[in-house]
């Protein structure tokens, strides 16, 4: 079974976010089970020199789209395991950053085309051709319309998974028309239609052969107004087609027994992994103390976040013996909170605005509370790494959120964290004192930590659950089809 994992990011190339973290660490777990997954990204300027290292030019070709004919390098190296493809287009991708340009729509339809074509140049035929959020939704599009019956794409079918149904790769018909060369009965509703615009996440949601998301609460919000961004009735209609795979974690890049940014190594010990708290609280500045419960976010700073609720509770929270320590950057106004409350409470909170991976993993390890209060949330890594790290969570019940973390109930003593339904600061703030009174105990606490130690948040579930829908979607290939025979 080959498969081709088309993204916008990837780990250890490139990363913005979650995305990243799933396409380094998923084809890696399938890659384990047998399956040949490649990986194919755009090489950005951010990928650092070590790592361009790996990679040789194995084709130089032209791209057309639109009327443009823009030069494409195809590069191949492997890191880990895994094979990586690079799309080379300095015009494109020679910049800082990877997304955030007036020019992304082009940017990212030569991206496409520029896949579809690299196809010819590689040493493997794709059974099955996986995509990922609007970045790469044309490439679905346009395996049905330019390309349905280019021999270098015989029987291929595509995958397309949400990450974010949020970021949707919205733009002008008429850019989108001229950009990708399709015709008028291809910008109605039934495709790429959307609102008076052009949607390049509904290229992937019409014409892709499976959908997926990355929980399965989310998969049942998004067919829901409240959640699902003017593209519920659409996610109804495909409804048959749409599964949730939860994501994982690798587990060997973040193990708090072997990993560097961490003063004390521990795994199930709370004595050893308090000796990270204290270490990080000497590094920011704080009163030493390994009693003291210590709150972490790792986050970008934005609403979806959860960070309303925060911002509402802050001040009553900080009346509580606890220390809060916040790690991310975002909107403006609560880079502003958050540095208003350090200056106010020097002694309980510090903010390290922007992001380290150093300090992030800090966080994890020195943190007892890690808080993610999310208006809505697709999946979630954050929680994930928090357990793995065995910081208890704190979350709203939504999305992967719901699915990952169980409320503590007392008198079962089963959950690994706390968790509230409603959206609502009053809620928010009631659970978070629960939980302050929950690690006075010591008990309690250990018996929380102890669950959540149980927990099983590497790869190798949803790898089997990917595994499982690749095989049932080939499956369905009409019995006289065969595939291509790559000399």
């Amino acid at each position: 079974m080959n498969i081709l994992f088309a993204t916008s990011e990837a780990v250890p190339l490139a990363k913005t976010g979650g995305l990243a973290d799933v396409a380094g660490a998923l084809p890696k777990a399938l890659n384990k089970r047998g399956v040949d997954v490649r990986v194919v990204l755009p090489k950005y300027e951010d990928i650092a020199e070590q790592y361009l290292a790996y990679f040789e030019t194995i084709a130089e070709f032209q791209v057309s789209f639109g009327w443009r004919n823009q030069y494409c390098g195809l590069q191949r190296g492997t890191i880990d395991g895994v094979t990586y493809y690079l799309i080379d287009n300095e015009l494109y991708f020679k910049r800082r950053g990877l997304y955030g340009y007036g020019d992304d729509a082009e940017r990212f339809v030569f991206f496409s085309f520029a896949v579809m074509e690299a196809v010819r140049y590689m040493d493997f035929h794709p059974n099955i051709v996986h995509c990922n959020d609007w970045q790469t939704g044309l490439i679905p599009f346009l395996l049905r319309t330019r390309y349905a019956f280019d021999p270098a794409w015989a029987y291929t079918k595509s995958v397309f998974t949400i990450h974010n149904l949020k970021y949707q790769g919205i733009f002008g018909i008429d850019l989108l028309k001229e950009l990708t060369g399709a015709g008028d009965d291809l910008f109605v509703a039934e495709s790429l239609e959307f609102y008076g615009a052009a949607s390049c996440m509904k290229g992937g949601l019409v014409y892709a052969d499976k959908l997926t998301t990355v929980s399965e609460s989310y998969a049942q919000e998004i067919q829901t107004p409240y959640y699902g961004e003017n593209l519920d009735s659409l996610l109804r209609y495909r409804a048959g087609d749409l599964v949730g795979i939860v994501n994982g974690i690798d587990e060997d890049l973040y193990d708090p027994m072997n990993d560097m940014a961490l003063h004390t190594p521990y795994r199930n010990s709370i004595s050893r992994k308090r000796k990270n708290k204290v270490d990080l609280q000497a590094e920011l500045g704080l009163p030493q103390s390994s009693s003291i419960p210590l709150i972490g976010i790792v986050s970008r700073l934005v609403e979806q976040k959860g960070f309303d609720l925060i911002a509402a509770t802050i001040d009553e929270v900080l009346e509580e013996d606890v220390q809060l320590v916040v790690l991310g950057a975002g909107e403006t106004h609560y880079e502003q909170l958050f540095a208003d409350v350090a200056r106010r409470h020097p002694e309980k909170a510090v903010v390290w605005h922007g992001y380290s991976e150093r300090m992030a993993r800090r966080v994890y390890a020195g943190s007892d509370i890690f808080a993610m209060p999310s208006k809505f949330e697709p999946c979630g890594l954050s929680q994930l790494l928090a357990l793995r790290y065995r910081s208890v969570p704190i979350v709203r019940e939504t999305g992967g959120l719901k699915d990952t973390v169980q409320a503590y109930n007392e008198y079962t003593g089963e959950g690994n964290g706390f968790s509230f339904s409603n959206y609502n600061a009053h809620d928010y703030l009631y659970t978070v004192k629960r939980a302050l009174a929950c690690y006075n105990d010591e008990e309690t606490w250990k018996k929380i930590v102890e669950n959540g130690s149980r927990g099983d948040y590497s790869w190798d579930v949803s790898a089997k659950a990917y595994l499982n829908m690749y095989a049932q979607l080939l499956a369905h290939r009409k019995e006289n089809e065969r595939w291509p025979v790559i000399s």
